[in-house]
């Protein structure tokens, strides 16, 4: 049975990642945890900041997933330094470790808006990256940084759409899941701006697609995305599904998004989810779900004085 190192495990994506790989795999989180620990007890928990990571933990790996960041956009334009150090800079050292230790496989979490504004239709993964902010800025690097060693192992970079859907480390500071939190729990959904374009992917086809390329003989960089919407359409797609009412208000925010997935769908992959689900699963969950502040990931790093 493999051995799996997921770095940054105990997130959003990694909560729900670590649980459905320990499945198959043999399981290690290293996390801070600063959201707390929604993991089951097949996973090998392990407590420790990407920035003081040491070789021992490398050992006996077969594949490092590395999903360890300041996440989101809002969070790194507070404290840009964190960006870097948790980001490219510790990339650079994990790499090194990966290298010494003989890991097999590396496989990198990008991101789907890396690829700036774009005016093309077909945003596929050959055209050039224009970030707008320091999160992709910094994620821009970090694939420069990862291709550096491609000649030394085997990597991976996914660059995926926002995510939706429910995880047990639930995120309310993402375009669908904060809709749908405030058509349930305020009765009004507030859209910023609504002509802005985001792509989306289920958090179970994001699983998906980690445990997809452990299995598969495959390298590179890979979109993964589905539904380019704009967020008023996505918001009344909500307000379809949870009755409230909806105000939208004016906004310079300029950040729109498209990805095209061809070359991911032409590995084999298949995208079985869509947003009408994560809509539906989040309206189930949020039956018994009290919301918190550490479901934003900002507010909850402030109030920790983290960032």
């Amino acid at each position: 049975m493999k051995n799996i190192l997921v770095l940054g495990g105990a997130g959003y994506i990694g909560t729900e990642l670590c649980n459905q790989l320990s499945n198959n795999f043999n399981v290690f989180c290293y996390d801070t945890f600063w959201f707390g620990n929604y993991l089951n007890k097949k996973v090998k928990k392990i407590n420790g900041d990407i920035r003081k990571i040491n070789s021992k933990l490398f050992k006996n790996k077969d594949v490092i997933i590395c999903l360890a960041y300041l996440s989101n956009d809002p969070s790194c334009e507070v404290d840009a330094r964190q960006t870097w150090e948790i980001g490219p800079l510790s990339l650079n050292s994990i790499l090194n470790l990966a290298v010494k230790n003989k890991i097999k496989k590396v496989i990198f979490a990008s991101s789907g808006s890396i690829y700036g504004i774009k005016k093309e239709k077909r945003v596929t993964e050959n055209l050039d990256l224009y970030p707008l902010t320091d999160y992709n800025k910094s994620k821009m690097i970090c694939e420069k940084v990862l291709d550096s060693f491609k000649d030394k192992i085997k990597i991976i970079s996914i660059r995926p759409a926002t995510v939706c859907g429910f995880s047990k480390r639930l995120r309310l500071d993402v375009v669908l899941n904060l809709f749908c939190y405030q058509a349930y729990f305020k009765k009004k959904i507030i859209v910023t701006g609504g002509k802005q374009i985001r792509p989306l992917i289920h958090i179970k086809d994001m699983v998906r697609c980690y445990e997809f390329f452990i299995k598969k003989n495959l390298v590179g960089v890979y979109n993964l995305g589905t539904e380019n919407k704009t967020i008023l359409s996505l918001a009344k797609k909500v307000q379809k599904s949870i009755p409230c009412s909806l105000k939208i208000v004016k906004t310079n925010d300029p950040r729109s998004y498209r990805l095209d997935s061809t070359k991911l769908l032409r590995t084999g992959f298949k995208i079985k989810y869509n947003s009408d689900d994560a809509i539906k699963d989040l309206r189930f969950a949020f039956k018994k779900f009290k919301p918190s502040l550490k479901n934003w990931n900002l507010k909850w790093l402030k109030k920790k004085k983290i960032i």
